[in-house]
């Protein structure tokens, strides 16, 4: 029997990662504010491009160029480049109209024509903003686009939430990423030195009006390298983790955001029978493939005590991948009961007979390998955690750290600490669908099939309006008797969502931050043009 680690050590562990947590005394933060037209923000990635056409903005807002429209705090649609818009009884040609008052950083008149042209390259380039379902984009007048898909989609308006419009007039494909220069966004491009600092401006004549804080420096270095940065003044705001969250920095403030970033374990679903993925890499597991495993597992954690000891407190329980947002089933959150998961599994057949805390089942123990990316502390630290709660049932889960190389091998067969959490219901629709099992692309590792679901999650990408998409993403997750919910087939056991966690500098507002999606780099300056210095 391995050596369990009680929730109080791990306390110990992450206390032991906060590092530099000096008390305030001994920092060498400073109240001192910059210039009241000026922010440095410090964040821990770095995009790969400024194309929107290839990938820039995904699943947030592109800050440089304007969009269609936008999501809101609230996450509702709001117009931005578009005045209205509509869909034609088809389901198949949605009509947008462009605002008048739009222009280019080199004052040429947005037009639809420059819609058009982006949309187009994105099916063209088959960008991370998959529009691979349209079947093209027009203009059909000066500001009236006409974008006409190959079968109905629903979330076709989540996806061009995200997609930064470009200039034809002033668009090259091999430069533009690296100097965006025409643009029409809240925010103009002035340089970017890859893996130091992107520096932007305020856009003078931006139709919104011209953002409060003129300069905009974005550095981009490690959790660490940031909570160094603040203690010696030289940042105003930073990317943070909830380890290094009670730090306190004279003339400083921590700013915890609510996300719907989480992390749950995968679990595969198929049984061992020595057959590998089509990438070539053996794929289940005995022990999880069982479902009253699964389910006893997801019944016997409680994740309020994992958002304490492994989240410092800044997080709360998780129920499913989108937890918070509009198309989330509320029904899929279940309560803590241990005595439960202990029946599922006596029920099923699973018993202690030598007395090692461990249940068997026809000579097969209910022990198997959770791995987590080597490195990532509060993933580590959530491992830790529910392998000490569901210990209490009989289940031993072995928590190992490996290279994400090793853990892309391995995820087929093993249970693995991941993470999501997206601004689009289309996170759903890969997760589940059994098309995508087993594929190398971390969606499906455990190898979840099921056609009701597919049914649900097809019904769901073609329906009409995004009312009626949204029932059935509910009814995905489960539908009363069935569904990815754990108390259905199970395949991830939810454990929590972690709040994003930013060092700001007394007398910065960072505006009403909408739910973050997982990452909490990007998200934090999708909203900059509402940043602002207090008086």
């Amino acid at each position: 029997m391995k050596k369990r680690i009680s929730c109080l050590l791990i306390l110990t562990l992450v206390l032991s990662l906060w590092g530099c947590g000096a008390p305030a005394s001994e920092t060498a933060g400073t109240t001192a504010a910059r210039d009241k037209d000026s922010v440095v923000i410090a964040i821990a990635t770095e995009m790969d491009t400024l194309d929107p056409t290839k990938g820039w903005g995904h699943g947030n807002a592109p800050l440089i160029q304007s969009t269609l429209i936008r999501y809101a705090a609230d996450m509702s649609f709001e117009n931005d480049l578009a005045t209205d818009y509509s869909l034609d009884e088809s389901g198949l040609v949605w009509t947008f109209h462009i605002r008048r008052d739009a222009y280019f950083t080199d004052g040429e008149q947005v037009t639809a024509e420059d819609v058009a042209f982006t949309l187009n390259k994105c099916i063209a380039d088959l960008s991370s903003s998959d529009l691979t379902y349209v079947e093209k984009a027009e203009a059909v007048e000066e500001f009236t686009v006409e974008v006409t898909l190959k079968q109905p989609v629903s979330i076709f308006l989540n996806t061009v939430s995200s997609i930064g419009i470009v200039p034809e007039h002033a668009y090259d494909p091999e430069t533009y990423g690296d100097n965006p220069a025409v643009s029409s966004g809240p925010y103009q491009f002035v340089e970017w030195k890859k893996q130091e600092q992107l520096i932007l401006k305020a856009n003078p004549n931006y139709y919104d009006g011209a953002p409060a804080i003129e300069n905009v420096t974005i550095v981009f270095m490690s959790e660490d390298a940031a909570l160094a940065a603040v203690k010696a003044g030289q940042v105003d705001a930073a990317c943070s983790a909830a380890t290094l969250a009670n730090v306190q920095v004279p003339g400083y403030h921590v700013e915890a955001v609510t996300s719907a970033d989480n992390r749950g374990i995968t679990l595969p679903v198929l049984p061992d029978e020595g057959k590998l993925t089509p990438s070539g890499y053996p794929y289940g597991n005995n022990v999880t493939c069982n479902l009253e495993i699964r389910q006893a597992i997801a019944y016997a954690i409680d994740r309020q005590l994992v958002a304490d000891v492994a989240l410092n407190g800044y997080g709360r329980p998780a129920y499913s991948e989108n937890d918070g947002m509009p198309w989330n089933n509320p029904e899929v959150a279940i309560e803590t009961d241990v005595e439960y998961a202990k029946q599922l599994l006596a029920d099923a057949g699973w018993s202690d007979t030598d007395g090692d805390g461990i249940v068997e089942k026809d000579g097969l123990k209910a022990s198997f390998t959770v791995l987590y990316p080597s490195g990532d502390s509060v993933r580590q630290a959530v491992g830790m955690a529910a392998a000490e709660q569901v210990w209490q049932v009989g289940i031993e889960m072995v928590i190992e750290g490996t290279s994400w190389d090793d853990l892309a091998q391995r995820m087929f067969t093993c249970g693995v600490v991941m993470g999501w959490g997206a601004a689009t219901p289309s996170e759903t629709y890969y997760l589940y669908r059994s098309e995508g099992a087993l594929l190398d692309d971390y969606y499906n590792p455990e190898g979840y099939m099921d056609p009701v679901t597919d049914g649900y999650l097809q019904a769901a990408m073609e329906a009409a309006t995004t009312e009626e998409a949204y029932r059935y993403w509910q009814l995905v997750q489960w539908d009363g008797e069935t569904g990815t919910a754990m108390q259905g087939s199970c395949p991830w056991v939810w454990i929590v969502n972690l709040d994003h966690i930013y060092f700001v500098r007394d007398g910065l507002s960072i505006g009403e931050q909408p739910i973050h999606p997982h990452g909490h780099s990007i998200p934090l300056i999708q909203n900059l043009q509402n940043w602002s210095w207090e008086e």
